[in-house]
């Protein structure tokens, strides 16, 4: 709201479970069960990240303002509850 006058965008990005460096000496546990919580049920590479930023950094996002990009395959629209919707099936 600020920064708009000035042509200045601020949008975020919140990804997910990505497959780095870091995550590789993930406890195993924790990452089969992150996963298990993401609907596309892989991780994340840092290139997936990177595409959403290249796309906020250009002109083809001109009109995008104030957005927070989600970038973890679904994890974020269930809330914590697709462990419960799968034991339901």
């Amino acid at each position: 709201m600020e920064l708009g006058p000035a042509g200045i965008r601020v949008n975020s990005v919140h990804p997910g479970f990505i497959e780095t460096l870091v995550t590789s000496g993930a406890n195993p546990e924790f990452r089969e069960a992150t996963i298990a919580e993401t609907p596309l049920g892989r991780a994340g590479s840092s290139e997936e990240i990177a595409i959403v930023v290249l796309f906020l950094i250009s002109d083809l996002s001109s009109f995008v303002n104030g957005a927070e990009m989600p970038v973890d395959g679904g994890q974020t629209v269930h809330r914590g509850a697709k462990s419960i919707s799968d034991a339901l099936k």
